[in-house]
């Protein structure tokens, strides 16, 4: 079955307002399973794009629908690559994703094709993206680094994140290594907020977000990101 689609907002806050918001939602809310003792972990994000740059494109129009892939790895490790599909319409999102070997991404970072290759057993999302490749010339553009404090709540499925330390770097081919060569992307003290639910915010948490001169951006890392790298 298809994922949901969910609401997600962002907002572009200071290091001080998140030093206030962090202990609201640590009272209200729990640690993300996945997260480490510090309460954080460091995602990477290999972006893909086509020959006309579309998805930059479209991002930058604020085209509906639209979507774009993405690998994923989490702390530095190749130990789980993920494949991911995000969609927006209608001011929601919907995220799907498929495991892959590290033999199937380090083809994807180097834009090797991966068909005929795949066999009939492979994730859906994967012989799409393969398919991609060849009608839509799908390549590596960008890998987007990070580091996220996540906070989940059962209610409403609501799942808010502060990630801090943008980065990104041209070098596509080393995105499963532990050092890459990176550039900072946001100006020092700016974090990303970002609240994501299913059909509701409950009030309790709702009121806890409520800061200062709080503004909903329409932010984008990979859009933002490729700037330093077209």
């Amino acid at each position: 079955m298809a994922a949901e689609y969910r609401h997600e907002l962002k907002y572009l806050i200071t290091a001080r307002q998140a030093a206030c918001l962090a202990p609201r939602l640590r009272a209200l809310m729990r640690p993300d399973p996945h997260a480490g003792p510090q309460g954080s972990y460091n995602i990477r994000s290999l972006y893909f794009d086509d020959y006309e740059d579309g998805c930059l494109h479209q991002n930058e129009d604020g085209t509906d629908p639209r979507e774009k892939y993405r690998l994923r790895i989490y702390g530095r490790s190749p130990s789980l690559i993920r494949l991911e599909l995000k969609r927006k319409e209608h001011a929601k999102t919907q995220k799907i994703s498929c495991p892959v070997t590290e033999g199937q991404c380090r083809a994807l970072m180097a834009g090797r094709p991966l068909l005929p290759g795949l066999g009939a057993d492979a994730p859906a999302l994967l012989r799409r993206l393969a398919a991609g490749q060849r009608t839509r010339l799908l390549a590596p553009r960008v890998v987007v680094g990070y580091e996220r404090t996540p906070f989940v709540h059962p209610l409403g499925n609501v799942r808010i994140t502060l990630d801090s330390a943008l980065v990104s770097s041209s070098a596509c081919d080393g995105f499963l290594q532990p050092l890459l060569p990176a550039r900072g992307v946001l100006p020092t003290g700016l974090l990303l907020l970002e609240v994501k639910f299913d059909e509701f915010l409950p009030d309790h948490i709702y009121r806890a977000l409520q800061l200062q001169n709080l503004q909903q951006t329409a932010f984008s890392k990979y859009a933002l990101c490729r700037k330093y790298h077209l």
